[in-house]
Formats: C-alpha cells, sequence, structure tokens
C-alpha cells in the first residue's frame, strides 16, 4: 500500500501547526480554513478533530501554559508562591505574544487554567490572607504578567539618537534600548515583582494584628 503523501492529522499536530500560524501572523491570522492549506488538507479533515477554532485554540494554550508553575504555594511560602508562578507565567507568555490576548481573556473552562487558578488561590489564603484579598492578589499578578509578556518597553524607542536629540534632551541615551532590550526588559519585571511583594509583605502583617490592635 502506498504511504500517504502527508503525515496522518492528529491533535498534536493540529496544534503545533495552530500555534505556529499564529506566532507568524497573528491571532487574528488564523482560521480554519488557513491552517487547513498550511496542512496540505481540507478544512473538513480539521473539524474530525475539532468542532471550533476556540476549542483548538485552548488546546493550544495548554501546550503554551504547560510549563506554569504553582508549585511554589504548596509549602506555605506565599511570597515564594508568588515569585514562581508570575515568572513562569511570564516566561509562558513572552514566547508566543501573539497569543497574550486570547489567554489573558481568563481560564474559562480549561481545566489546568482552573486549577492553576485554584492552587493560586488556595495557597494564599492558607497563609492568611482574606479570599476577596487573595482573589484580587491574583488578579494583580496577572496585570503584571500580562503587561510585561504582551509588549517591550524597550524596543517601542527607535535606534536613531537624532530622533532624541535636541527636542528630548532627557532621552539622549534612549536610543540604546533596543540593543539593551532583553536586559532592561527582563530587570524592570524583575524591580516590579519585587516591588509588588515587598507592598503586599508590608500589608500582610496588619491583617493578622489582634482585633482592636490600631495599625500605625
Amino acid at each position: 500500500m502506498a504511504r500517504p503523501r502527508t503525515p496522518l492529522l492528529s491533535r498534536t499536530r493540529i496544534q503545533e501547526a495552530a500555534l505556529a500560524l499564529v506566532d507568524r501572523d497573528g491571532l487574528d491570522g488564523l482560521s480554519m480554513r488557513k491552517l487547513a492549506q498550511e496542512l496540505s488538507v481540507q478544512a473538513p479533515s480539521l473539524y474530525s478533530h475539532y468542532r471550533t477554532k476556540e476549542e483548538l485554540l485552548n488546546d493550544v494554550v495548554d501546550r503554551i501554559t504547560a510549563g506554569i508553575d504553582v508549585s511554589g504555594f504548596k509549602d506555605g511560602d506565599w511570597k515564594r508562591g508568588l515569585t514562581v508562578w508570575a515568572r513562569s507565567y511570564r516566561d509562558a507568555l513572552a514566547a508566543h505574544p501573539n497569543m497574550v490576548a486570547f489567554i489573558a481573556s481568563g481560564p474559562g473552562r480549561r481545566d489546568e487554567a482552573l486549577r492553576r487558578a485554584d492552587a493560586v488561590h488556595g495557597g494564599l489564603v492558607a497563609a492568611g490572607w482574606p479570599a476577596r484579598l487573595a482573589t484580587m492578589i491574583g488578579a494583580s499578578t496577572r496585570y503584571l504578567v500580562v503587561g510585561a509578556a504582551i509588549n517591550s518597553f524597550a524596543r517601542g524607542f527607535d535606534a536613531d539618537a537624532r530622533v532624541y536629540q535636541d527636542r528630548y534632551p532627557n532621552l539622549s541615551q534612549a536610543h540604546r534600548l533596543p540593543e539593551l532590550a532583553a536586559e532592561i526588559d527582563d530587570d524592570s519585571f524583575e524591580l516590579a515583582l519585587h516591588a509588588f511583594i515587598a507592598g503586599l509583605e508590608a500589608l500582610h502583617p496588619r491583617l493578622e494584628a489582634p482585633a482592636g490592635a490600631v495599625s500605625r
């Protein structure tokens, strides 16, 4: 029997092709028809594996976020938990910036995303944070991570020094930022994360103060 000209379709192969397409053309560039062309098949072949594009994207998100680490919350150290979670979360999103908007829309009914959310919330509550504040801390961490992953601050500047001469004297070194973008962006994220956790740490003891105690 002659071998097929193209490898047989699988959910894994479809996910990989879809992610490559989004990385290249953006989220709006993904359609089932275009994906079928990339895979050298007819669109109906895809629908035997995925009923909708959203169902496919949810599986793609699970691939991207598989490395997000929430294990740091298990030992009761909420600061370590937040740090490990935020760093691994940013790394996962930054690797595929065109998918950030879809991922940031929320966990929906994605099981793995809900498991992580459950671990984060449970870890914070177990460490003494009231449920409402635990929810807000989780949300605030996501705001920080998504903002850091969706684009580069440093790469937003022009490498031509003449752009800043004369008119912007305080930006005389701004043309160097694109060259140092990775370092600037990484260090800026670490600074923001450290400041965020330090602020929470200052708040946490007051939550544990005896009833009637006066905060100073």
